[in-house]
């Protein structure tokens, strides 16, 4: 069975008496896609997420979550990425509980992990430090061909990269700027960004920032 990924969409259109063409209308976006990403059969991208925002006129994190829930500001970052190099550690070192918790600017939903970048990795697109959010949950390959993603080749290798098709038939060529394309790969793992939360907008979460964070949301 396919993971859901449960959104506000429909309940915040039926609020505004809007039907479903009115809200794919105002977004650009297809009827069906639209019925998809309100049963929670797509992931919601921050680009769409922004669309509904505006065409709903909520907050983006309006969105994300039932109006009598708060979502705590942090996600886990499990491992470090490079656009040259590959991603480390590997997830088989990887501890159960990640690396290490940041506090983040935004509400990040439930279905995310996070990557911190490691050097000139497509700079100046990313700088060192930034924190680069990923759906957790892997999608087809041709989804994501010409934008970033980060992703897993068959030999187990990960990368940050931007993605094309392959000379052959299932594979794909992985590019950046600052290193050689890698050509004809297998992608066992592909992850669509979520979102990129810039060096010095972050931090680790402590042990009195995690006591802070809980009494925050007991309060709420």
């Amino acid at each position: 069975m396919d993971k859901q990924h449960p959104n506000r969409l429909k309940a915040l259109r039926e609020e505004r008496g809007q039907t479903i063409e009115q809200l794919a209308e105002a977004t650009g976006l297809s009827t069906s896609y639209v019925s998809r990403l309100e049963k929670g059969e797509r992931n919601l991208s921050v680009k769409n997420m922004n669309l509904f925002a505006h065409a709903l006129d909520v907050a983006p994190q309006e969105i994300l979550l039932p109006r009598k829930e708060t979502r705590e500001n942090s996600v886990m970052v499990m491992g470090r990425i490079g656009a040259g190099a590959e991603i480390v550690p590997d997830e088989e070192q990887i501890p159960p509980e990640g690396l290490y918790e940041v506090e983040t600017p935004f509400p990040i939903p439930d279905d995310a992990l996070a990557f911190e970048v490691n050097g000139d990795s497509m700079w100046p697109r990313y700088d060192d430090g930034d924190i680069v959010i990923c759906w957790a949950q892997s999608v087809i390959p041709d989804s994501v061909v010409g934008w970033e993603a980060a992703v897993k080749t068959g030999d187990g290798r990960r990368y940050l990269k931007r993605i094309r098709k392959g000379a052959d038939a299932g594979t794909y060529d992985l590019e950046s700027h600052n290193a050689p394309p890698i050509r004809g790969v297998e992608l066992v793992w592909v992850a669509a960004i979520q979102s990129v939360i810039r060096c010095g907008q972050w931090k680790k979460i402590t042990t009195a920032e995690r006591h802070r964070l809980a009494r925050k949301m007991t309060a709420r």
